[in-house]
């Protein structure tokens, strides 16, 4: 099974997370001396590093469609994910993303992508009316350009823009960057009492410390990318008062959530954000194989389309468009 996230660079810790929680599932499921076919069967997981690119997001998906993987877990990031999907659904390989979270990826009519949490029409649009319900009317929007930040901020602002907010500002950076001091002194002078941000904890942390020091008195908001324990760390005291969004449950409150937080965190240490999705997403493809009694993706891929099942996350099922019902 192949597993593929950011290993290396600035989201290396969001991509072991997912890493850990795939080969937690794979460990366990191992354990249990799974017969398939006739004959006691041992999974194996095959990470790749894709960087958080791309163009190396393809050129991993084709090594492990070469390397005849039986399923995928991943990609981490939607831009990554969206353009690996082809190569995986061209070789007919089932693709389970844990954590890309554009509506694009399930929206090329693949019959073998799906993901295990909610996508960003549904998280920008509860953003959205949540920035207006706190009170903000004048916001400023950022994001860092790519398919994740980009999409969940333009949900974001039709949103806001829905329930009666101005939109003051809308900046962009990239998703290498750390220092964000000249869109956030452009921002500064139009006074808005709200900053949402579409991006990952690696440039919401630094961001939201700047934002402090140049004296914007603003709110901060942000999506999923933002909440992890790296981003407290990154924003140090600044974090007080941030509020994100989470396209699932709080860990705590998750059905499975506190089991699976002792066992993984006795292996890999805490957890940062997506390591119950990449677990839930391991499991399920195995246990479809389990029912289809095979590892052939075009034997089990039914299987997959057909999961009921209670996961540590929360109820898995799939809609017709490979959506986490």
């Amino acid at each position: 099974i192949g597993s593929v996230a950011p290993l290396t660079g600035p989201q290396a810790h969001l991509g072991k997370d997912n890493d850990n929680g795939a080969r937690l599932a794979v460990e366990e499921m191992n354990a249990k001396g799974l017969m398939i076919g006739g004959a006691k069967i041992r999974f194996e997981l095959l990470s790749e590093d894709d960087q958080a690119d791309p163009k190396t997001g393809t050129i991993v998906a084709q090594k492990l469609v070469d390397a005849k993987v039986a399923g995928v877990i991943g990609h981490l990031n939607s831009g990554t994910t969206i353009p690996a999907s082809k190569i995986y659904n061209d070789a007919g390989i089932v693709q389970i993303s844990p954590s890309a979270t554009n509506p694009k990826y399930t929206e090329q009519g693949y019959k073998a992508a799906f993901r295990v949490m909610a996508n960003d029409v549904q998280q920008g649009k509860v953003l959205g009316e949540y920035a207006v319900k706190v009170g903000a009317r004048k916001i400023a929007v950022i994001d860092d350009r790519t398919a994740y930040g980009q999409g969940l901020a333009d949900e974001f602002e039709k949103a806001a823009k829905a329930a009666g907010a101005t939109i003051v500002g809308r900046e962009y950076t990239n998703d290498k960057s750390t220092d964000f001091r000249a869109i956030l002194t452009s921002i500064k002078g139009k006074k808005p009492d709200l900053v949402f941000y579409g991006g990952m904890d690696a440039q919401a942390g630094p961001m939201v410390a700047q934002l402090k020091s140049l004296g914007v008195k603003a709110n901060f908001l942000a999506g999923d990318g933002a909440q992890s324990r790296e981003f407290l760390k990154l924003a140090g005291p600044a974090a007080d008062g941030v509020v994100a969004s989470s396209p699932g449950l709080p860990l705590e409150k998750m059905p499975g959530g506190k089991a699976f937080a002792d066992r993984f965190s006795a292996k890999y240490g805490q957890i940062q954000i997506y390591a119950p999705y990449a677990y839930d997403a391991a499991v399920t493809l195995i246990e479809a194989m389990q029912r289809a009694n095979s590892t052939d993706p075009a034997k089990y891929l039914p299987e997959v389309v057909k999961t009921s099942r209670q996961g540590v996350s929360g109820p898995i099922a799939f809609d017709e468009k490979g959506d986490l019902k």
